[in-house]
């Protein structure tokens, strides 16, 4: 709450220093971009770069047009470039099935962004132009692997400055599907996590490097499952415990440790006939497994069955798991400016730090995806922008 107030407070100072902001629309400024665009769903191949893409416009009063200096990939990205989610991105898009199938091409990927406010709208109070920026960018909405993007305000937040662009654009989809996960659906805060016991199952990806610093920051102790070459990655943020999932069955040996208050689940699978076993029973101990069957659901089934299905699935798991005194939830990613501006205070009080694996040009966006389809990673894949247009 107090972000918001702080926000409602900065929006009322400048309003009233005479800031008040309407549209900075340069009558100079070109209708077309560059952008890493696809036309329809498939594999690497798919990729196309362009230098006529459209520009993004403000066309409601509480958007921001963000210049990209650094955007970075997700597992999301490779999915969403073979298909994963359409339907329920074309609903998101389109509420009123107003248009053709396949009106989301040219699409542009990317979830990441870190930069610069170029425009805002009238209702735009907190952000002017030129403030230095970063932002995860809900799935339905044109990504950031281009020039400019356009955004929601309530979705930016201010960079931390600490931070360079390249490093900035690591972190907020990760940070937000954490916060998502960890606060809002696991009950976790910054207040309440002192001496809870933490397990996340698959620590050395994006979400798992960024999770465990944050709960280790609130004062948590913290279990990792993850590979071994990764133990020296994670012991680094912050695990106290880890437990190498190549060398025999992981769930015998997180059995003889004590059981925990809250599990984040990267990994799916079967880890979930398992791992509710784990929990403190009767205490309110929770499971947030983020590999879900909802998108699944709805390309497979049709938005009305796949949705029908989903909540069947995930309330006969809550039910069962209930009657054995344990909380079963699924998380998902949820854009959040507020969040980004609370782990902003956290990476420039040198509590978090971002997870960097490798930097590409922006001409180099296919040998990112080749990159990430690899898997395996111990970071962050990142793309620069807006200095490599530059040259």
């Amino acid at each position: 709450m107090h972000l918001m107030c702080r926000r409602w407070l900065v929006s009322t100072l400048r309003a009233r220093g005479g800031h008040f902001r309407g549209f900075n629309v340069s009558s100079s400024r070109n209708t077309v971009m560059t952008a890493w665009v696809i036309d329809k769903y498939g594999k690497n191949e798919v990729l196309r770069f362009t230098k006529n893409a459209p520009l993004p416009i403000v066309n409601y009063p509480n958007e921001v047009i963000v210049k990209v200096h650094a955007a970075s990939l997700n597992p999301l990205d490779i999915s969403m470039r073979g298909g994963y989610g359409a339907a329920t991105m074309a609903m998101k898009r389109d509420p009123l099935n107003m248009n053709q199938s396949g009106s989301e091409f040219p699409l542009i990927l990317g979830r990441d962004v870190s930069g610069e406010i170029m425009e805002c709208g009238l209702d735009v109070k907190y952000f002017k132009p030129g403030d230095q920026v970063w932002a995860a960018i809900p799935p339905w909405k044109q990504g950031s692997l281009a020039e400019f993007v356009v955004l929601s305000a309530n979705e930016v937040s201010h960079k931390p400055n600490s931070l360079s662009h390249a490093e900035a654009s690591s972190v907020p989809y990760v940070a937000c599907t954490a916060w998502s996960a960890i606060v809002n659906t696991g009950g976790l805060n910054k207040d309440n996590s002192a001496k809870k016991r933490v397990l996340i199952l698959g620590g050395s990806g994006g979400v798992g490097t960024f999770a465990i610093q944050m709960v280790k920051a609130w004062g948590a102790h913290v279990t990792v499952t993850c590979s071994q070459n990764a133990e020296r990655l994670v012991r680094d943020l912050g695990a106290d415990d880890v437990v190498d999932y190549t060398a025999g069955p992981v769930e015998k040996k997180l059995q003889t440790l004590q059981e925990f208050d809250l599990i984040l689940d990267n990994i799916g699978g079967d880890t979930e006939k398992w791992a509710l076993d784990l929990l403190k029973p009767w205490n309110g101990a929770k499971y947030v497994t983020l590999v879900t069957p909802f998108l699944q659901n709805t390309d497979r089934l049709g938005l009305a069955d796949g949705m029908m299905q989903t909540g069947v699935t995930v309330a006969c798991k809550v039910l069962k798991h209930l009657r054995k005194g344990v909380h079963y939830r699924w998380g998902f990613f949820a854009p959040s400016g507020l969040a980004l501006d609370d782990i902003s205070e956290m990476v420039d009080a040198g509590k978090i730090r971002p997870v960097l694996e490798e930097v590409f040009s922006v001409a180099q966006v296919p040998e990112a995806f080749q990159k990430m389809e690899h898997g395996h990673a111990r970071g962050k894949t990142v793309v620069t922008i807006t200095e490599d247009l530059k040259e």
